[in-house]
């Protein structure tokens, strides 16, 4: 065992936090940015391609759980409080990012979110102390004003309750695009030392592949950056959602059109056994969003070489009820043992 040189100074257990030691002054810190960030991991059995690596970026080693850590940092910072309640629509991470950060700052926090959401997450805002409201919608609505988007609409516009309430809007506000330019972007350009041929996301807001394309674009106008909606309208892919086919109007404000190069469609099955045998052979558990963009990559490698990054959001833990259902399903239909 090696002995430290110097003893430790305890002075040094307060204010900036040290990325080195892993000491911080409080949860936050912990939120990635490029000088914190989170891991870049190749995906080895499950991909057949020796010509095409395949990377996750692991998103679930931000504070609480999820890329949407990064956004909800950015948008909170900027959000006007002055006395209200924050409320906010989400699928579910965004909202347990809200609740964390909100909690350190003392702020009163209602998440509304579909009823069809992961009881898991559900069970983790109601931990960190959030009134949960769920409502009668799909995950992530086809139109902007139906169930949760809807409802915190309402809540913030309608005479009787808009002094009491202040929403930071994911779905419209820019810092969402503005926290993926600055850190995700970045991040995976100097995770990859700028090797990156094409970039896999799934398409929920639009914050993520816009921003990330955007910077990705800026450094290299050849990369590819590859949206993933779901196959159907309807889908068990929480935080993703069918843009193909929506008219104009109804598309996530925020999403670039210009920054994408193609649209992979992936069906639950297809996701939700990716994301199995991924973790079967390579012990990585993520979600079944990830599950669907590793799909989405590894058809794209059958027929392109490179270097790839796919967004991996967050973890298998949330989804552990929707993972307990599809491989009861497909062990009665003989196809998972």
């Amino acid at each position: 065992m090696k002995m430290l040189k110097e003893k430790p100074d305890s002075k040094k257990m307060s204010g900036k936090p040290d990325h080195k030691l892993r000491v911080y002054p409080d949860i936050s810190e912990l939120i990635s940015s490029p000088e914190n960030m989170t891991p870049l991991v190749r995906v080895n059995k499950l991909n057949p391609e020796k010509n095409f690596e395949i990377y996750l970026k692991l998103e679930r080693y931000n504070p609480f759980g999820s890329i949407k850590d990064r956004i909800a940092r950015e948008m909170l910072n900027d959000l006007k409080v002055e006395g209200k309640t924050v409320v906010e629509a989400t699928a579910g991470d965004t909202g347990i990012a809200l609740a964390g950060l909100a909690n350190i700052l003392g702020i009163p926090v209602e998440i509304v979110i579909s009823e069809n959401a992961p009881e898991e997450k559900k069970v983790l805002l109601r931990l960190l102390g959030a009134a949960v409201t769920e409502v009668d919608d799909s995950i992530c609505p086809r139109f902007p004003n139906e169930g949760a988007r809807g409802m915190v609409d309402a809540m913030v516009r309608s005479p009787k309750t808009r002094d009491k309430y202040v929403s930071p809007n994911q779905y419209e506000n820019e810092l969402n695009v503005l926290a993926h330019y600055r850190t995700t972007g970045p991040e995976i350009w100097r995770q990859t030392y700028g090797k990156i041929t094409c970039f896999f996301t799934g398409l929920g807001t639009g914050g993520t592949v816009t921003g990330v394309g955007k910077y990705l674009k800026e450094q290299n106008p050849r990369i590819k950056i590859i949206g993933v909606e779901p196959s159907k309208i309807d889908n068990k892919l929480s935080g993703l959602r069918r843009i193909t086919g929506l008219a104009e109007g109804n598309a996530p404000k925020l999403l670039d059109r210009a920054v994408i190069d193609d649209i992979i469609p992936v069906d639950d099955d297809d996701a939700f056994g990716t994301a199995v045998e991924l973790a079967r052979k390579d012990g990585i558990m993520v979600g079944p969003s990830t599950g669907a963009a590793l799909y989405a990559a590894l058809k794209y490698g059958r027929s392109n070489g490179g270097l790839a990054v796919a967004i991996s959001p967050d973890d298998a833990c949330k989804y552990a009820s929707l993972y307990g259902k599809y491989l009861e399903e497909m062990a009665e239909k003989g196809k998972v043992r």
